[in-house]
């Protein structure tokens, strides 16, 4: 794509200038580049000359230990708020860094992090992912109260910045990474990194302020000590397998079986995939992510729209990679979903005036309440006409993220082998139908024998209790309960003999009972004690997993009471609410306690590691 002053913030001669640059610069040029800007953007001018003097091998080669430091700054602390493991994993490749920097680092889960040493860090970095509504990740939430209450301390010396995680497609994007960095600031603590907010796709972005970073940190620490020698930043060292997400492994499906009954309104798939020849490994309670296609009717009444030639080049990666506009649309970019910041892009490319009023920020609630089911189709038919070309897409889109599943097997029950469960979404909306992008391409145009890109996402957020006698509590309404197969079939295979209690929820007995007859197999065999099932459209009064937790309250306090661990993965916007506080309830009637008491104890469970979720 050309820059210009239409497509882009720059003059025209700023453009020209660019495009004669960009094309010339190679993979690791680009890398350091990106780094060196987000450094000179945070101000840090006369400190960039220490950083160049390394700049061949900024992200290539290892640093020599940075001597004769005071011991504040030869020490860092990364702090890490995550609900799925992506800014803890970043957090480690931040961490190998700064060590190849010869520095003490510290690396935590805020929840496990002793605030009273706070005040004696001299580098912080926060990697903060936002979950739900604008939420701090269960992880973050005991330390992002802190920091924001009367207790948190003056933080003046102390150098910091902060990676945000996020997704555009949300109204409060990135907020918990905003919100610490704004805290930090106000605190007396010193920027020395701007922000860096990333979308779904987050790798780039990630990847340019961890350069940056260890760049600043360089040199803020030359300029301390002038007698050390500056160095180019440490290479990044990774254990991962050799298949990831950015190179994703080839799986074969071996199964695709509908796990709902006959006459049921809805559809589940038991998807079945080979690991065999991949040395990819994972544990319950991790997640694979799944490369799927889109709609190909979706893509073709795009193209049709718009007048386009299907068979025209696009470029579709960093490296100038090209495919027809066709394969594009089906496999680089994301369609089925609107963002505030695609529309925004789009004004420059719409000859209709009522889209750039939709953006202004008076318009937030019109512009919210469009966004809300529509994709790229609609946005095409109701705000033409379009000086929009092929090659222009790559501006306007973001690229079609993976979609993860819980994992619902057992590697040590199906050895070389991951099963998910997946349920098919469709619904209508703004006079369409609306189809999910991987529920309908798995269970419409997958078949056995085809190919599916996959990797594993490990959770460590999300972890069955090392202790085998530690009794557990699951409760997994509709998919939600995929992860507990995982957790049971490896029990069953360890021979783990703690209490497991089972609550589970759908609409109907009869025809949405997923694994119904591995449940009743393990409670037949005694790897599971317990279940509870709810099927709130078998009955005139809607019931729901809350309700038979509550009709079961005073025996699930004694499991808490007795050291039980508990577990829910399933929606976040309600059931998880709502769980949540049939627990509180629970607590405060059968433990005699106030409200704030019981928050207080279901907080400490969360500290502790025995109140674990993973919800969507």
């Amino acid at each position: 794509m050309q820059l210009q002053v239409t497509n882009s913030p720059f003059t025209g001669e700023q453009a020209e200038l660019l495009n004669k640059l960009l094309p010339t610069l190679t993979g690791s040029q680009m890398q350091w580049l990106s780094g060196y800007l987000a450094f000179y953007g945070a101000g840090n001018n006369t400190a960039l000359a220490s950083v160049a003097a390394g700049a061949a091998a900024v992200a290539e080669a290892p640093l020599a230990a940075v001597p004769d430091l005071p011991q504040a700054l030869k020490e860092a602390t990364i702090l890490f708020g995550s609900q799925t493991g992506n800014a803890q994993r970043l957090a480690g490749r931040l961490a190998d860094k700064l060590k190849g920097q010869g520095f003490e680092v510290t690396v935590s889960a805020m929840n496990k992090y002793k605030t009273n040493k706070l005040k004696e860090v001299g580098y912080l970095f926060i990697l903060a992912s936002t979950h739900g509504e604008g939420d701090p990740p269960d992880n973050a939430l005991t330390f992002y109260e802190f920091l924001h209450g009367k207790r948190a301390p003056k933080l003046e010396g102390m150098k910091f910045s902060v990676l945000a995680l996020g997704d555009t497609s949300y109204e409060f994007y990135c907020k918990t990474g905003a919100d610490f960095d704004t805290r930090l600031a106000e605190l007396g603590a010193e920027r020395i990194v701007d922000r860096v907010d990333c979308d779904v796709d987050f790798e780039d972005a990630a990847s340019g302020w961890l350069t940056a970073v260890t760049g600043a940190v360089s040199a803020t620490a030359v300029s301390a000590a002038p007698q050390a020698a500056s160095a180019p930043a440490a290479a990044q060292t990774s254990a991962e397998s050799e298949y990831t997400r950015a190179n994703p492994f080839m799986a074969e499906v071996l199964e695709s079986l509908n796990l709902n009954g006959r006459g049921s309104d809805r559809e589940t798939r038991h998807l079945e995939l080979s690991l065999e020849g991949s040395g990819l490994t994972y544990a319950p309670g991790d997640a694979v992510g799944v490369y799927a296609k889109n709609d190909p009717a979706l893509v073709e009444n795009i193209i049709a729209l718009q007048n386009w030639n299907a068979e025209e080049k696009v470029v579709t990666g960093k490296a100038g990679e090209t495919s027809t506009l066709r394969e594009a649309l089906l496999h680089h970019y994301e369609i089925t979903v609107l963002t505030k910041p695609l529309l925004e892009k789009a004004v420059a490319f719409s000859g209709n005036s009522k889209l750039a009023e939709l953006v202004k920020p008076e318009n937030k609630e019109d512009l919210k309440a469009y966004l809300n089911g529509r994709d790229l189709l609609d946005l095409l038919r109701d705000y033409a006409p379009w000086t929009l070309a092929p090659a222009d897409l790559a501006t306007l889109l973001r690229k079609l993220p993976p979609r993860l599943y819980s994992i619902a097997s057992s590697e040590n029950a199906h050895p070389e082998e991951v099963h998910l469960t997946i349920r098919k979404v469709e619904y209508e909306a703004h006079g369409r139908e609306r189809k999910g992008v991987c529920s309908v391409y798995v269970s419409e145009r997958l078949q056995p024998g085809d190919k599916l890109p996959i990797f594993i996402q490990q959770n460590p957020n999300f972890k069955p209790p090392v202790n085998p006698e530690t009794p557990v509590i699951m409760v997994g309404p509709g998919t939600g309960v995929a992860p507990f197969r995982a957790f049971m079939e490896e029990r069953e295979e360890t021979g783990a003999e703690g209490q497991t209690w089972l609550f589970y929820g759908d609409r109907h007995f009869v025809t949405d009972f997923l694994y119904q007859t591995d449940w009743q197999r393990m409670l037949k065999d005694g790897v599971l004690s317990k279940l509870d099932v709810a099927f709130s459209r078998d009955s005139d009064e809607k019931v729901y997993v809350q309700h038979r937790m509550l009709q079961n309250g005073e025996e699930l306090y004694k499991w808490l009471e007795n050291g039980a661990h508990v577990y829910v993965c399933g929606d976040e916007k309600h059931m998880a609410h709502d769980v949540q506080s049939a627990l509180l309830t629970i607590i405060s009637q059968y433990g005699g306690k106030s409200s704030e008491e019981a928050a207080a104890y279901l907080a400490e469970l969360q500290e502790q590691g025995r109140y674990q979720r993973d919800v969507y």
